[in-house]
């Protein structure tokens, strides 16, 4: 008896220790994604909140900032120095800029 009781109370203590640590703020906290090369240059033109001359890219969608991206690229899309910028990165390059972006803090 004494030993199931044991495991009981044993099994009842992890079970309140794990609730216990998921309901805690380091649980909540995830490392942040590591920055693809390049990636870190664009806030020198693109202010997190916007207000400058450049339009801001936080709270973009991944896709919409990769298809603008593309559309640098290709010429598709009227540009200053975005395009010469765009150029320098393949298509994955971008994909993975673009959803470090839109991942955001």
């Amino acid at each position: 008896m004494a030993t199931t009781r044991h495991r009981r109370l044993m099994r009842g203590g992890l079970a309140l220790l794990a609730a216990l640590w998921a309901a805690s703020p380091h649980a909540a906290q995830r490392a942040p994604l590591p920055a693809p090369a390049g990636a870190t240059a664009c806030s020198g033109c693109h202010a997190p909140a916007g207000n400058g001359p450049v339009p801001g890219l936080a709270g973009r969608p991944a896709a919409e900032i990769a298809d603008a991206m593309a559309a640098f690229r290709n010429g598709e899309r009227p540009a200053t120095v975005m395009d010469r910028i765009a150029k320098g990165f393949s298509d994955e390059e971008a994909r993975a800029i673009a959803e470090w972006i839109a991942a955001g803090p």
